[in-house]
């Protein structure tokens, strides 16, 4: 493993677009990403389910910001704050995907090898939908999307990493496909597509 660079950050958004209010973190990460020239120590990524795969981003950072929604028990669409040794705890709480459950263990895992980062900061919000298969964030999630990428370049300058507006179009992070407007611009109508999980793996009824 890199032993991590004294001045180094990950921003990073998890979760699963397929499933509206699962795609929060990485719908944050793009937006983070579309307003923000950050410099080249930090790296800004779309995490998605990949799980154990971003150890090595994780274990190359000393600070550490991650977009993500998080069953919390709150009322839908709240926001919340969670800080360094707080954060296992509540990617593994109440998981509500097998990306949690991959992350937490990124996590222990830094920890094991004695590289995590130094400041962790989960940025997570409570869910309205999870069981709309194709579907997008709701609106009362949706909603925060701004409130979670200024809270990031707060604490990014907080933490010493200067931040400059960006000037110019930003590279996607995923495959352009994916992009939010492309996104849902493209979701086939309810009788073409099946909006509880993919057709093909569900059994007979």
């Amino acid at each position: 493993m890199t032993a991590p660079s004294p001045d180094s950050a990950l921003i990073l958004g998890i979760g699963n677009l397929l499933w509206a209010d699962e795609g929060f973190g990485v719908r944050c990460v793009e937006a983070f990403n579309a307003a923000w020239q950050a410099p080249d120590s930090v790296t800004v990524m779309d995490g998605g389910t990949q799980g154990l795969y971003l150890l090595p981003y994780v274990t190359a950072a000393r600070r550490l910001i991650v977009f993500d929604a998080v069953d919390y028990g709150l009322e839908p669409g709240t926001l919340r704050l969670v800080e360094d040794d707080e954060v296992p705890r509540f990617m593994g709480a109440k998981k509500m995907s097998l990306h949690q459950t991959g992350f937490q263990e990124v996590i222990a895992s830094a920890a094991l090898l004695g590289q995590c980062p130094q400041s962790m900061l989960l940025i997570g919000v409570q869910p309205v939908e999870l069981e709309d298969f194709g579907g997008s964030l709701r609106p009362a999630v949706r909603a925060r999307v701004d409130e979670a990428v200024a809270i990031a370049a707060a604490r990014l300058r907080e933490w010493g990493f200067p931040l400059q507006a960006r000037q110019d179009e930003a590279a996607p992070l995923a495959d352009a496909a994916l992009q939010m407007q492309r996104y849902e611009a493209g979701r086939p109508p309810e009788d073409l597509a099946c909006r509880i999980g993919d057709i093909r793996f569900m059994p007979e009824r």
